[in-house]
């Protein structure tokens, strides 16, 4: 690099762009106010009319708390495409946070019928703004800038500081008596106003970065675009309405198996016409069957890792003993336990791979993918433990929670960095970004799944939690399985890995 270019580059940031202090407050604001008011979710809906909640049944709060955050990956598909085609990436950040505002100030109406609203509209802008302000942040550094995995870190430690602050926040204003529910998802709106605000403020660091879409349409097709985006937002309104008004009965467990069954399709169907389609090498079609089984990894790993907000939430609350002293730790607190471990535990991961990636026996991504799996399921095994001293009446020490959130951390830092480099490493070329978009499907089912497992936990008489022991050793068994399964055909698959890196390689030299 000479001098001339070091001279030239932004560098206000701790070293890195301006832009990236704005896209670093803005998302760690609107991650506090969605975990925070995540985290609450399944105790709001399983909680008893008399406590401020919704007293529904288990089985269908866990299923609903799947297929939110299910569709909060889903529709980052289509806020994609707003951004690239409509109104670019700044634009999709600021209207994206508005509407999520508009969502948690719903939430904070004390009116049951609009609890669905909120989640709905919550959803609608998380769609827009997630994958558009990630984006952003890659434009900020040109092509073979170094910081740019630097950079990257940072920006996720922006994630894991909102979501800590919104666990404490909104975890704080549930559990006290003066506030309560909706106090706690107010609090989260207050949140995404603050980062709307830094956002405005600072905008203009960006220098123009995400300001017009990359690839946008012609006026006609964006005139139909928007009436398209308007006829769906109708059809929407007008079930909802219809379902809150008692016209039509949506049962949420039998909707949350069309949509694992739906959304799966359309994965299998997007990954064979890319895999079949003209100009995909050999090497490339190697490369994909490898990252296949990271697909399959990957789905399994959420289903499993998500049960934080609604089984061992349930856990934390009904058989923990949280009390210190006089003081009771708010039940969200302990959901905080991973974003600690994550902001601890990633040096050392990445020193990891490193040391790893330099020896002889260097690991492929689907190696690595299989043993995040099979540490989280581990986690489930302390679980199984937990639960059957729970059995006995009475109330755990936290420290099997937090080994078990320990376990899931380490299991995450092998599978999720690692799955969203292999994306980026054995797709081919012509169809990275749309691959990086199937992948995400991976995220979807498996927050839909892990809301329909945690339903199961909800057998007993009058949907009470049923011998919950054996439901977790289950569910180790089925993730250590996979993990098994994933393990073994890595093995096979470590060749097809490294020649299709070593030919996206080659072709990243020559250009």
């Amino acid at each position: 690099m000479n001098d001339t270019t070091s001279k030239a580059m932004d560098t206000g940031f701790f070293g890195h762009p301006k832009g990236l202090g704005t896209l670093f407050i803005t998302e760690m604001w609107e991650r506090m106010s969605y975990y925070g008011m995540r985290a609450l979710l399944v105790l709001f809906m399983t909680a008893s009319m008399q406590d401020g909640g919704l007293a529904f049944a288990g089985a269908s709060a866990t299923a609903i708390y799947g297929l939110y955050t299910g569709m909060v990956y889903f529709m980052g598909l289509p806020g994609g495409w707003i951004s690239d085609r409509l109104i670019g990436g700044q634009q999709a950040v600021w209207y994206g946070g508005i509407i999520i505002m508009l969502g948690h100030i719903i939430l904070a109406i004390p009116v049951d019928g609009l609890f669905f609203v909120g989640l709905i509209v919550v959803v609608l802008g998380t769609g827009l703004l997630k994958p558009n302000i990630a984006a952003i942040v890659g434009q900020l550094y040109k092509q073979g800038d170094e910081r740019r995995d630097a950079g990257f870190a940072i920006y996720y430690m922006g994630i894991n500081m909102g979501s800590i602050i919104g666990y404490f926040i909104c975890g704080y204003f549930q559990e006290d008596k003066e506030f309560g529910w909706h106090w706690a998802f107010g609090a989260a709106a207050v949140g995404m106003a603050i980062g709307l605000v830094l956002y405005k403020l600072t905008q203009k660091n960006l220098n123009g970065k995400g300001a017009e879409p990359t690839d946008p349409l012609s006026p006609s097709a964006q005139k139909k675009s928007w009436y398209v985006i308007g006829a769906f937002l109708a059809a929407l309104a007008t079930v909802t309405y219809l379902a809150i008004a008692g016209t039509i009965v949506i049962n949420p467990i039998v909707v949350a198996y069309y949509a694992t069954f739906i959304f799966s399709l359309i994965f299998v169907i997007y990954y064979t016409v890319i895999y079949r389609s003209k100009g995909v090498t050999p090497t490339e079609k190697k490369g994909l069957m490898a990252l296949l089984l990271i697909c399959v990894a990957s789905t399994f790993f959420w289903a499993g890792f998500e049960q934080a907000g609604s089984t061992l939430n349930l856990f934390a609350q009904d058989y923990t003993n949280r009390l210190i002293g006089s003081f009771t730790i708010p039940t969200a607190w302990f959901q905080s336990a991973n974003a600690w471990f994550i902001v601890i535990l990633s040096p050392f991961f990445a020193a990891l791979w490193i040391k790893l990636g330099q020896s002889v026996m260097k690991p492929s991504s689907g190696l690595k993918c299989a043993a995040g799996v099979m540490i989280m399921a581990s986690g489930f095994v302390v679980m199984f433990f937990a639960a059957q001293y729970a059995a006995s009446g009475l109330k755990v020490a936290p420290y099997w929670l937090i080994a078990t959130y320990f376990l899931h951390t380490v299991g995450e830092l092998c599978l999720s960095p690692i799955a969203l480099s292999a994306v980026s490493k054995l797709s081919p070329k012509k169809f990275a970004g749309q691959m990086m978009g199937v992948f995400v499907l991976t995220y979807s089912i498996g927050n839909i799944v892990s809301g329909l497992i945690a339903g199961l936990f909800f057998g007993g008489e009058d949907g009470a939690m049923t011998d919950m022991s054996s439901l977790y050793l289950k569910t180790a068994m089925i993730c250590f399985g996979i993990g098994a399964f994933v393990l073994l055909f890595a093995f096979k698959t470590k060749a097809w890995e490294f020649a299709a890196e070593e030919a996206s390689s080659k072709v990243a030299n020559k250009a």
